[in-house]
């Protein structure tokens, strides 16, 4: 077995100042910063995920701008591999299913941004492709959405989201009780 840490999409536009925020992401950046440390004091191996917009019509993540920098919480530091995708699959389209599976890696460890969107399709596809993977739910963050002219509150859009990846697709846990257990190992 051996474990790589993800980060999702932890990008300026989900926060505060930026054309996307989400609820409660500068909380979630902050747990998913927490798993971050701890995954560099082990010298782990770590994916940073950076979502950049192709489409004409998107309105965030636009190429070379601020909003599509990673946050500075989550900064890479050199020698982290970055991984650019253009779709919410993290997998989609990209080298990150070849880069772990070169690096030997059985097991993922997943913080990121859109919960309902990026994240919920990167646990799914992971789990299809074989690997064992733990979303830190705390450390991950969306918004209100829409349907039918009904919205339906971010904290619930997480509930839902996460429970529903709770058991066959994933395990959801805290960044506290994800931390506690790693520290028993």
């Amino acid at each position: 077995m051996k474990t790589a840490l993800l980060t999702i999409d932890i990008q300026n536009d989900y926060f505060e100042k930026g054309t996307m925020p989400l609820v409660e992401a500068a909380q979630a950046s902050n747990n998913a910063r927490l798993i971050l440390d701890k995954f560099r004091a082990d010298n782990l191996p770590i994916v940073h995920i950076q979502h950049i917009a192709t489409k004409p019509t998107a309105t965030f993540f636009l190429p070379n701008t601020w909003g599509a920098e990673i946050h500075e919480a989550v900064k890479p530091w050199e020698g982290e591999k970055v991984i650019v995708k253009h779709t919410p699959n993290s997998f989609r389209e990209t080298e990150l299913f070849d880069y772990l599976s070169g690096q030997q890696i059985t097991d993922l460890v997943i913080c990121g941004m859109m919960t309902h969107m990026c994240v919920d399709a990167t646990v799914r596809a992971a789990k299809d492709l074989g690997f064992q993977v733990t979303v830190i739910g705390d450390a991950c963050s969306t918004k209100d959405i829409e349907i039918q002219g009904e919205t339906v509150a971010a904290d619930y859009v997480q509930k839902s989201f996460l429970a529903a990846l709770n058991y066959f697709y994933s395990t959801v846990v805290t960044t506290k009780t994800y931390l506690e257990a790693y520290s028993k190992k």
